[in-house]
């Protein structure tokens, strides 16, 4: 009787193993770079852009403000100012780069919220893109790229998955 079990839970076991694999072997998987898919859209192009052009003026500043601080200490190490002089031109020299600074810290805020806020909108639209192109081709799991270590090339749907995007969202 133990023996008989033993067949059975073999057979069993067996049955359920050819089952899994040939489900395994249905499986059609995607890889897909959403990186560089989000990045290589139109539309981040045309914000990046955009957002290069807005932030120029201040980043013109930061630059004329570098600019002056060099000055000030190329005269201070010129020797050629006075006690006095070498005193205002450090007080000076403290405020520009205090203000240096400030404007820095400002800019960089700035543009870290702005490119974060438009990245995580696009990856979630790129996301919504891949899943109906995924649908349409009988594909049915899609692995990033950064999580895998080997894929055939012909897996790879990153270029179809922009041209789609930019399909469905063209840069305005």
């Amino acid at each position: 009787m133990f023996r008989n079990l033993g067949i059975r839970l073999t057979l069993v076991s067996a049955s359920l193993l050819a089952a899994a694999s040939a489900g395994l072997a249905q499986t059609k998987v995607a890889i897909i770079n959403l990186q560089r898919a989000v990045l290589e859209s139109a539309e981040i192009k045309k914000a990046s852009a955009e957002m290069e052009a807005k932030y120029k003026p201040r980043q013109a500043e930061v630059e004329k403000l570098t600019k002056d601080i060099q000055a000030i200490q190329q005269s201070l190490q010129s020797g050629k100012l006075s006690a006095l002089g070498e005193q205002d031109a450090t007080a000076q020299g403290q405020r520009k780069q205090r203000e240096l600074t400030r404007i820095t810290e400002d800019l960089q805020a700035d543009v870290q919220r702005e490119r974060e806020e438009i990245l995580s909108k696009s990856a979630q639209k790129m996301q919504d893109v891949v899943k109906k192109l995924a649908e349409e081709k009988g594909i049915d799991v899609v692995v990033d790229i950064a999580n895998t270590v080997y894929f055939k090339p012909a897996l790879e749907i990153t270029t179809e998955s922009i041209a789609a995007y930019d399909k469905a969202h063209p840069a305005k």
